[in-house]
């Protein structure tokens, strides 16, 4: 073996990483000092996360371009090819879904602090999550496509495929009826604003907020951390409450059974102190009716409100908790209770 044969194939790879770590570093450097002087974006230091993407398709592609000049593994030339040919359209892949992800997160970080709409910034997260899903999927379907067509045998295979193409189209979309209505639903969802990451919502009687979105199916967190997963396709086909829709203001109620002779008066002033020292409490509406009688109670609600569904849920409790234990030791007649003496006897009757 000569010394040319050595050194070439050293100084050909050695050039090729040493302008990959250069040309990486002064990427790094320039994104570096545009983050710096553009500060009322996020982009640029965002994009610095794909500088290892960018120095493997760099990497990849000079070795790719100056492999014969190398004249190493001759006899396996083709496979090495095909090997870096892979390399590279995975850096690449890996590169575009990075600059999206950049570019996504960099509009929602611009839009989120120029609008202090709470719904609307909702509303954008999950429209550009959905975006950025689908530009994913498609960059990865592509580049598998791609990956594929590299070996002579898959563009056999494919032109052969065409001549059946109709059929297997018809039997491909009997079998994915169901995960194409999911996709169609998930795009309908983000952008007819019906649901909203963040959103609070009540499916199948359980209570939760939207925590993720994707393009076949939400999660839903409940209040005691529990995840419900369910097809998105759901909130297009069947009804649900959602209670951040036209504003996340929450109106709620409490009920108590009471004895007839409950003082109304006395438990309307008792109520609005206890909600002047609630801090979730918003002053809105803080009222307290009779609502409905039977022969032994009486219905008693309150109404109440709060800036958003957690807080109204601590104002009931706090209100429920501490008008009971208000009628316990200052009105302990006002509680239910049975009646064990004998009736009146109608009048005439001994």
């Amino acid at each position: 073996m000569d010394t040319d044969s050595v050194l070439r194939p050293i100084a050909v790879i050695g050039g090729a990483l040493a302008v990959t770590l250069l040309a990486g570093w002064l990427l790094d450097l320039l994104l570096r000092r545009a983050d710096a002087r553009h500060g009322e974006t996020p982009l640029w230091g965002l994009l610095r996360r794909c500088r290892p993407p960018f120095q493997l398709v760099l990497g990849a592609g000079l070795l790719r371009g100056s492999y014969h000049q190398m004249k190493i593994l001759q006899d396996h030339e083709e496979g090495v090819g095909r090997a870096l040919s892979l390399v590279l359209i995975a850096g690449t892949a890996w590169l575009l879904v990075g600059i999206a992800t950049a570019v996504v997160d960099s509009t929602y970080a611009r839009y989120a602090a120029r609008h202090p709409n709470d719904a609307r910034v909702r509303r954008v997260r999950t429209q550009v999550t959905l975006i950025q899903r689908v530009v994913t999927t498609v960059v990865v379907v592509v580049a598998v496509a791609a990956m594929l067509l590299t070996f002579p045998a898959m563009r056999t295979v494919g032109a052969s495929m065409l001549a059946s193409a109709g059929v297997l189209g018809i039997v491909a979309g009997i079998a994915a009826q169901s995960s194409l209505s999911n996709l169609f639903a998930g795009l309908q969802i983000a952008f007819g604003d019906t649901v909203r990451i963040g959103d609070t919502v009540v499916v199948d009687k359980e209570w939760g907020t939207v925590e993720e979105i994707t393009l076949t199916f939400l999660t839903v967190r409940t209040w005691d951390e529990r995840r419900i997963t369910m097809p998105v396709s759901y909130f297009t086909s069947k009804p649900y409450e959602n209670w951040s829709r036209g504003g996340v203001q929450m109106t709620g109620t409490v009920f108590w059974h009471l004895d007839h002779s409950a003082p109304m008066d006395l438990m309307r002033e008792e109520l609005q102190r206890i909600l002047m020292e609630t801090p979730e409490w918003d002053g809105r509406t803080g009222n307290l009716a009779v609502t409905d009688t039977t022969p032994n109670t009486m219905q008693v609600r309150a109404v109440v409100t709060a800036k958003d569904s957690d807080d109204v849920w601590k104002v009931r409790c706090a209100v429920r908790e501490h008008m009971v234990t208000w009628l316990v030791t200052h009105h302990p007649y006002a509680l239910p209770r049975v009646t064990t003496y004998d009736a009146e006897p109608p009048p005439g009757q001994a």
